[in-house]
């Protein structure tokens, strides 16, 4: 019988969005131990674009030295399950559902597979397919490096910079969520978005530079990578904390440092390496508070899966408000 075959986008190399192309390749077979997932929709991130450049190169230690050892980019998604290996018991065909392929990546495609326990969960009345795409990236990262990394508290004062992408509206959310005060800082433009997501102050930082003030915030979540610990560490209170997502040599010294010779901490995780169990845990503390009406998800644009290139180019860009999804069956 012959294979059959499936839509995909595939990294040819590292380098610019030139290098996603669109291909037809074999469906994937599941294993005994793993779903198929038809993908309705799938997410583009931020962290996508980086790891598509192979930089900073530590990266590639994980990814692959000099290409991608898993082509198909895409790591969030949400669809319907086509099939089943013979030991699955706990989701069967037809059944709607979202997740994470964490370093497998190979959600930006028609169909992907999935270990029954790896990040994957049924899709929540309260969830639609474009919400759930995303859900892994902005919430959950956000949640985990708030909640988790920085034990956030009750009357804290929070800062987050790059406040209206992707990790930053959720960040802000999060963050009303556990009672902090938010000041978020983005453009004019996006001044109305996070002041509807909930933040309490908000700077421009064209007109205002946030790294002038002193013992302010008792952390700092620097969803963008756009500062430092070194530069931010003045406007921390003294046990404050210097949060980011990106990484960077550079981050990781002053990590190693901060572990050191100072009361105020840098605190760096790539949320996507933790085991899938830790995952899973983290999924379902975000979706309780999504039930809860805690916790909303902004979309910017969505894209067909044969524009993944353009998707990627419109976040090179910087312009990106919220978060991005590609239809790769949205029938």
């Amino acid at each position: 019988m012959a294979t059959k075959k499936m839509k995909a986008i595939v990294a040819t190399g590292y380098g610019s969005p030139e290098v996603l192309k669109v291909v037809t390749v074999d469906r994937p077979t599941p294993k005994s131990d793993e779903l198929l997932i038809k993908v309705k929709v799938s997410s583009a991130t931020r962290a996508d674009t980086m790891m598509r450049t192979g930089k900073p190169y530590i990266g590639r230690l994980f990814l692959g030295l000099t290409k991608p050892k898993n082509p198909i980019p895409g790591t969030g998604f949400s669809g319907v399950v086509e099939k089943v290996g013979e030991d699955v018991t706990s989701f069967k065909k037809g059944d709607a559902v979202f997740g994470e392929t964490t370093l497998n990546f190979s959600a930006n495609a028609e169909y992907l597979v999935i270990k029954e326990n790896g990040v994957v969960h049924p899709l929540p009345n309260y969830i639609d397919f474009e919400e759930a795409a995303n859900f892994c990236d902005g919430h959950v990262t956000s949640y985990n490096f708030l909640k988790v990394k920085g034990k956030i508290e009750k009357g804290q004062k929070v800062l987050i910079n790059g406040a209206s992408g992707a990790l930053g509206t959720s960040a802000i959310q999060i963050a009303k969520h556990f009672g902090a005060h938010v000041t978020a800082v983005c453009s004019e433009k996006n001044e109305g978005l996070v002041k509807s997501l909930g933040a309490d102050i908000v700077i421009n930082y064209n007109q205002e530079n946030f790294t002038k003030t002193v013992n302010q915030y008792d952390i700092i979540y620097d969803t963008v990578g756009k500062s430092s610990f070194r530069i931010c560490k003045a406007a921390l209170t003294e046990k404050g904390l210097y949060l980011s997502p990106v990484l960077s040599f550079s981050l990781l010294f002053e990590v190693f440092l901060s572990t050191i010779s100072s009361k105020k901490k840098a605190i760096f995780e790539a949320t996507g390496t933790n085991s899938d169990e830790r995952l899973n845990i983290l999924v379902t503390k975000v979706m309780e508070i999504y039930k809860a009406g805690g916790l909303k998800t902004f979309i910017n644009r969505q894209f067909p899966l044969e524009k993944l290139a353009e998707a990627h180019r419109y976040i090179d860009s910087g312009h990106k408000r919220g978060n991005v999804i590609i239809l790769n069956n949205y029938k």
